[in-house]
């Protein structure tokens, strides 16, 4: 996916100016996601990533108007990334078994960086969205967020590998709730693996994660 020069368009639900749209704009989302992946979300804050970019906090609140929008921009960003390479990994494949295992490697897998995309490390971003992500939803307002569409990115993946389940087993009464658990799963394992390895079986260099959640999917939409 080299030099394809993709653009993944976000709502505007999300920002106050789009920061695909200057520089300026550019240069908040990728610093955010160093400083975010550094400090932690709570130690974050628009006036240290206004230090960080040389730039007045109040420029940066002409695109988002608070850290958690913008927490909420990311995530969109990253599911609709992933989206993406869904459909162009999958869209020539005729069977749906083939389909859910390609799409199964693309939720476990460990993330490697999109050139096609200059200015967001989608690396960094995965760690984010392992370890901070939970944090856009787990709050008050996410029963009026939700209404907003705010996380349409998130439920449209779910929904596509969802399908793909459906397609093999018609039966299958679970397949959001499968999905739903394979990703946040995965996503538990891949932390546990660099911070609580006693917690999982992964071994580095070795597909673990990826085997695992393909071999629970199936047994589980066969059973």
């Amino acid at each position: 996916m080299k030099n394809l020069n993709i653009q993944i368009t976000i709502e505007s639900e999300f920002y106050t100016k789009n920061p695909e749209s200057s520089d300026l704009g550019r240069r908040i989302v990728s610093h955010s996601i160093e400083m975010i992946d550094e400090l932690g979300f709570e130690a974050f804050t628009f006036k240290k990533l206004g230090q960080r970019i040389n730039s007045n906090e109040s420029s940066i609140y002409r695109y988002f108007e608070s850290k958690h929008k913008l927490l909420i921009y990311l995530m969109c960003w990253y599911w609709s990334w992933v989206e993406y390479k869904m459909v162009f990994a999958t869209n020539n494949i005729p069977e749906a078994k083939d389909k859910l295992q390609t799409a199964i490697r693309i939720l476990t897998q460990k993330v490697m960086e999109d050139n096609a995309f200059s200015y967001i490390n989608e690396v960094v971003l995965h760690r984010i969205i392992i370890a901070e992500s939970s944090k856009a939803y787990h709050t008050k307002d996410v029963d009026e967020q939700n209404k907003k569409g705010f996380f349409k990115p998130y439920k449209r993946v779910v929904q596509r590998v969802s399908d793909f389940v459906i397609d093999i087993n018609p039966d299958f009464k679970f397949p959001h709730m499968l999905i739903s658990t394979i990703i946040e799963g995965s996503h538990q394992q891949r932390y546990f693996s660099e911070h609580l390895p006693a917690l999982t079986d992964y071994e580095k260099g070795k597909e673990n994660i990826i085997q695992f959640y393909n071999d629970l999917t199936f047994k589980t939409i066969a059973s």
